[in-house]
């Protein structure tokens, strides 16, 4: 395959705009994923939301941060 082929696929024909679609599809939400999970991370110490939400991806992170903050308090007491 050369180039021409290539952008005659993904231009040219509805599979290849369909492989461009899903694969900005994917790429966002792997990207996302990551960057959710740094943001967790990085602010893992501040106070959660009075009321939970129920379709938290992340609940048990955010529960296992609560823990680790409490241990941290209680060996500096």
């Amino acid at each position: 395959m050369d180039f021409n082929e290539i952008y005659h696929f993904l231009f040219e024909t509805y599979a290849g705009v369909g492989v461009l679609v899903g694969a900005g599809i994917v790429l966002s939400l792997i990207v996302s994923v990551i960057f959710e999970i740094r943001t967790r991370k990085r602010y893992r110490n501040h106070e959660a939301a009075p009321q939970e939400d129920e379709w938290s991806i992340f609940a048990d992170d955010v529960e296992e941060g609560e823990k680790e903050e409490a241990e941290k308090h209680e060996g500096a007491v």
